[in-house]
């Protein structure tokens, strides 16, 4: 582990010194491919500084120790030995967990689709919430979003689907935990005898697809055009500027009808059905792998109930890692961090174990 380290560490180095270099400042495309390399080794190599610092604060507590006869200094030396030992176990775990190997699609962009499950109208009242709290974990994270496609159900203010696109750092990486069925009770305002009623909603998260990662044939496309039944505009319900392409050799059918043009609607349509070709190509090579996880956080399982959020009690757990919250409220509003923390800290503890076992 620790020549991978070094190694990672005079790379980074490197490209530090390539990267102050004229001809490569003025080659933007090298230069955004090494300063996007040097960005992402630099918690490494950072992580593995602090570490040998520590490493040397041991080694030289422990020579005093062995070689200091002032009670006082060996008393310093001890309190220092007994700070540094702590500390080293904790940091050396933190630096296989960044040693791990990064997915491939973990850096990208992501489009979340957001359905209604089972509960009628308050199935679709909880989608809507849920559309809500990723716009404003978005917002929380400073990444930018557009919702592509968006039918509202017709009852009162509730959602039957939606398609949000989200972009900025380490999207995916971070979204991947939420697909699943997310399950919610609570009180419907409908309901006179005060019952709890169970609902669900899913969610899905895609990494986006380049062009060059997935070859679409236009001959393999299916391309019809309808009215927009969807939110403003001028041109909603009287121009046929909504799409559906349907992709005939897979099946997969998408449709956008939330831009003015037919044009930047079919684009929106099309960068969605990218995303799940991608999305497919990505499961079957993670089948393929002998290190596949043998765990329910990221295996991309979406008919698994992976969380529900219980209004009675204020609560929210998530049954794949028995994570529980009392912050309902402010879980809904985008606070979302702790708990994907806590996921994203499993899977990597999984991915440890995987290692150690393999």
């Amino acid at each position: 582990m620790f020549e991978q380290l070094q190694s990672i560490k005079d790379r980074y180095h490197e490209i530090e010194t390539q990267l102050s270099l004229p001809e490569v400042i003025s080659n933007q495309n090298k230069f955004r491919q090494l300063n996007k390399e040097y960005s992402g080794l630099s918690e490494i190599v950072k992580a593995f500084e602090a570490y040998s610092r520590v490493k040397l604060d041991l080694d030289q507590s422990k020579e005093l120790l062995n070689t200091e006869s002032d009670p006082e200094m060996k008393a310093l030396a001890q309190a220092e030995y007994d700070q540094a030992s702590e500390a080293l176990p904790e940091m050396e775990n933190n630096l296989k967990i960044l040693l791990l190997p990064k997915e491939e699609a973990d850096s990208r962009d992501a489009i979340l689709e957001i359905r209604s499950g089972a509960g009628g109208e308050e199935a679709a009242l909880f989608a809507a919430d849920l559309l809500r709290m990723y716009q404003r974990f978005a917002e929380r994270q400073g990444w930018s979003y557009k919702i592509l496609d968006y039918n509202e159900s017709s009852g009162i203010g509730g959602l039957k689907e939606a398609v949000l696109s989200c972009s900025g750092d380490d999207v995916y990486g971070t979204l991947k935990y939420e697909s699943g069925v997310h399950r919610v009770q609570r009180i419907p305002e409908t309901e006179t005898q005060g019952r709890v009623h169970t609902s669900a909603a899913s969610v899905a998260v895609l990494p986006e697809a380049e062009d060059v990662d997935i070859e679409i044939r236009k001959e393999d496309l299916q391309m019809d055009t309808y009215r927009s039944g969807g939110k403003g505009g001028q041109n909603v319900n009287k121009v046929e500027t909504a799409v559906r392409i349907t992709h005939v050799p897979s099946g997969i059918v998408v449709a956008c009808q939330e831009e003015r043009s037919q044009l930047q609607n079919r684009e929106r349509a099309l960068k969605m059905l990218r995303a799940k070709l991608y999305d497919i190509q990505l499961a079957e090579k993670q089948k393929q792998r002998d290190d596949l996880r043998r765990t329910m956080v990221s295996t991309g399982d979406r008919s698994a109930k992976i969380r529900t959020y219980n209004f009675p009690q204020s609560r929210v757990t998530d049954h794949r890692i028995g994570y529980t919250s009392h912050a309902l409220a402010q879980i809904l509003d985008g606070d979302l961090y702790d708990l994907i923390e806590a996921l994203r800290l499993y899977d990597q503890q999984q991915q440890l174990k995987a290692q150690i076992g393999a």
